[in-house]
């Protein structure tokens, strides 16, 4: 069940001086299993290969999929971790506004599963994520 407490405001007021908000991600959207955000990508997130950091990329996903935790933790939780995460690359991007939505896979007392999808600018799947979270009591 969705917190009514977890808000776009909220998620922003939490993010302020961690890596989330130092990459600029935005929050867009809570509903019930799911989460949309989205973030720019800047010169400093490229590798030195010339293409967009793989980590960027992740931590975009995981930042998406950790505020749905959050968004969805079972009343009384204290919180989560992340037991696992994996992401297969099917793009990449050197500018632009990259957008990712996670849907929840499995809801439970114990463990959350959420699998995001990373979108350029044209609508490109760039990246398909998937983590298991564990709930802390």
């Amino acid at each position: 069940m969705l917190r009514k407490t977890v808000t776009i405001e909220s998620l922003l007021e939490r993010q302020r001086g961690t890596l989330p908000d130092t990459f600029g991600v935005r929050p867009l959207a809570i509903t019930e299993g799911r989460m949309a955000m989205e973030m720019t990508v800047a010169p400093w997130m490229v590798a030195p290969n010339g293409f967009l950091h793989a980590a960027t990329q992740v931590l975009l996903a995981d930042t998406c999929a950790g505020y749905a935790t959050l968004a969805h933790l079972p009343e009384g939780a204290k919180g989560f971790t992340t037991l696992e995460l994996k992401s297969n690359f099917l793009g990449t991007a050197t500018e632009g506004v990259l957008s990712v939505e996670a849907v929840a896979e499995h809801l439970g007392r114990t463990s959350q599963v959420w699998s995001a999808t990373v979108v350029d600018a044209k609508g490109r799947r760039l990246s398909l994520f998937r983590c298991s979270q564990i709930i802390l009591w």
